[in-house]
């Protein structure tokens, strides 16, 4: 089928239908009635000659012909909608960044109003976000990640090294000179399952065992704040808690083997590659712990 005779408006109907897996969230969605959706799908099957849905009126399941054709519809209008938002934002001078939420909170944010009063005329759209990387599927002009690679096509910024090290709040810290910071309760949280174990390994220890996890970095890093235990933790995201007596750091902070890095798409727009190079500054800026 050509271009030029592409049925446009049963195809999103079609698609809309098979994401939500219901015509009446497809109609909510596309803003139209349920009949609507229904005879845009219908009418779709007559010019492909093929049945998309099958079954009974109130239980329709999709065909193989509808399995196979729905993914490449979904990818090409996710697409168009990242190359429109793209545009959109780059006449607005504003720029979406996509960044590990911990690290947002304790480092990128505070540094954001240097960036606002060098760069006034450019606004900075920010997500917190930890999931790989796909440009051609999202819509964000810089992201901020920490891993080992391999990333994706674009340009790669090293900003600083991962350091880590046992972090916990200054009255556990008799127990662990008294023994080993294994004598305390051991936090973990779920986006870095191998942090202790790791950690233990380098410096000789046996494996942990035990200890309470917690599904956000941040949570884990306020239960260490209020005694719950020892969490290993990078030196970047509790400076200011070492600074002001909340947490110490008995052991120091060593390079994990990963990296904190600013990516971005290949041609990136001009406001994204000036935002890219103010964080390398603001990265060379800061101290080593």
């Amino acid at each position: 089928m050509k271009r030029g005779t592409l049925p446009l408006t049963a195809l999103r109907a079609f698609e809309a239908t098979m994401r939500h897996g219901q015509m009446r969230l497809a109609a909510d969605e596309l803003g139209v009635t349920h009949g609507a959706i229904s005879r845009q799908v219908r009418g779709l099957e007559d010019m492909l000659g093929v049945v998309l849905f099958e079954g009974p009126r109130n239980r329709l399941a999709p065909s193989e012909a509808a399995l196979a054709l729905q993914p490449a519809l979904t990818e090409a209008f996710d697409g168009i909608e990242t190359a429109i938002e793209r545009i959109v934002a780059r006449e607005r001078r504003v720029i979406d960044v996509s960044c590990t939420s911990t690290l947002a909170m304790r480092w990128l944010i505070p540094q954001l109003v240097h960036f606002q009063a060098e760069h006034p005329e450019i606004e900075i759209r920010l997500t917190a976000d930890h999931g790989p990387v796909d440009f051609s599927r999202h819509s964000f002009d810089v992201a901020i990640r920490v891993g080992a690679g391999p990333w994706p096509d674009g340009a790669v910024l090293e900003l600083f090294p991962d350091r880590v090290g046992p972090v916990l709040s200054p009255k556990l810290l008799p127990l662990v000179e008294a023994g080993t910071v294994l004598d305390v309760p051991l936090l973990h949280t779920s986006t870095r399952p191998d942090a202790w174990p790791d950690w233990c390994r380098q410096t000789g220890l046996p494996d942990p065992d035990g200890g309470r996890v917690f599904e956000h970095f941040y949570f884990m890093l306020e239960a260490a704040t209020a005694g719950l235990g020892a969490a290993i933790a990078p030196d970047v995201l509790i400076r200011d808690d070492l600074a002001a007596g909340r947490l110490v750091a008995p052991f120091g902070f060593h390079p994990s083997g990963l990296s904190y890095v600013a990516l971005s798409p290949p041609r990136a727009c001009r406001d994204a590659e000036t935002f890219v190079a103010w964080l390398a500054v603001r990265a060379e800026l800061l101290p080593q712990a």
